[in-house]
This record gives structure tokens, sequence and C-alpha cells, in this order.
């Protein structure tokens, strides 16, 4: 019977301690503001729109025409722009001497200072005035964004695929190389109307 008595005088003896809770006097509910709900992300981030100038003719004459691009826009979004032409409200007014393409252009830059635009089979060597159009585009846009690594291979169905020679990186698009088959025309940036605002 020792055993009994010991065994409930220690289980009663636990149980009292437990509910004493080592002198912590019991309290009521206490405030503490809203209830924890785990960590929270941040709102994505919409693309905030930018203005590229696209350049087109207008009565003959090269003229800036802004167009909204995600930020920052790369050379590679403003010659896919550019070569899909005037849009439809200002095609009574403005042209293009760029070619209307199957196969868009794509667009390689190996530093700064040059930009080769690789055309597909169809397109034909273009004239002053398109090689204008397109480097005045080119010139508008950060092309240290839009680098390629000097390895990427970029082609399609004409143009070469070797990389440009190395030019100062560091440097602002000055030369657009439109690459075909079997021709290649250099245009600088250096006589461009103002960009549109």
């Amino acid at each position: 019977m020792k055993r009994t008595r010991l065994a409930a005088l220690v289980t009663g003896l636990t149980a009292a301690l437990a509910l004493t809770a080592c002198g912590v006097p019991p309290s009521g509910v206490i405030e503490a503001g809203e209830a924890a709900t785990g960590m929270s992300s941040p709102a994505p981030r919409s693309a905030r729109p930018t203005l590229v100038s696209l350049y087109f003719l207008e009565d003959g004459r090269l003229r800036a025409y802004a167009r909204k691009a995600t930020a920052p826009a790369s050379v590679q979004d403003a010659v896919r722009m550019l070569f899909a032409g005037p849009n439809v409200d200002e095609r009574a007014t403005v042209t293009t001497e760029l070619p209307l393409l199957k196969i868009g252009p794509q667009v390689k830059a190996k530093s700064g200072s040059a930009v080769y635009v690789l055309l597909p089979e169809e397109a034909t060597p273009f004239s002053h005035t398109a090689m204008l159009q397109l480097a005045c585009t080119v010139s508008g846009v950060d092309v240290t964004l839009a680098a390629l690594p000097s390895t990427a291979v970029i082609g399609g169905t004409g143009g070469s695929s070797e990389p440009p020679p190395a030019t100062d990186p560091g440097s602002p698009a000055r030369t657009v190389h439109a690459v075909g088959n079997g021709w290649s025309r250099a245009q600088t940036a250096g006589s461009c109307p103002e960009a549109a605002r």
C-alpha cells in the first residue's frame, strides 16, 4: 500500500506544480494587435511603358514617331517595330523604304558601338534612306541593354552568324550594319532628326 500512496502523492505534487505554472499569476486575454499572417511578398511590378522613336518618311523626309514599348525596350524590339511599318493611322501620310519581311530580322550587338541587323534571304540591299531609318531608330535605344554575348549565333536564313569585330563596349551606338544574303550596308546615325517625345 505504501507504493500506491507514494505514487498518488508524486502524481498529485506533479499536477499541483503544473497547475501553479512556477508562480506565474493567471491573466486574461492580452490584446497585441492583429494576428500574424505569415510573410507577404511584394506585389509584382508591372512593366512601365517607355517611348521608342521609330523613323519613317513624311513627304520624303525622315521623321521620328513615338511608339510605346515595355521598359526597357531592346534594340531588337525597336527594329521589329520599325520593320512592321507605320501604324494604321499614319499610313495615309507616312511611308517607309524598309521592306515588309516574312521573317523578322535578328539583331546582334557585340558592343555598344556597333549593331548588326541580320536579315532573311528574301531581303534585297537597302537604299540610303532605308539605312537612315534603321540607323536613327537604333541610335535612340540603349544598346548596352540589348547586347548579346559574343558567342551567340543569330541568323535565320541569311546574314552572317560570325560575331562582329570587337569595339569599345561603353560607347553609344554609332553604326548599324544591315547584313543580307550576299550583301551588307553600314550607316551611321550622324544626321538624324530630333527624337519623338
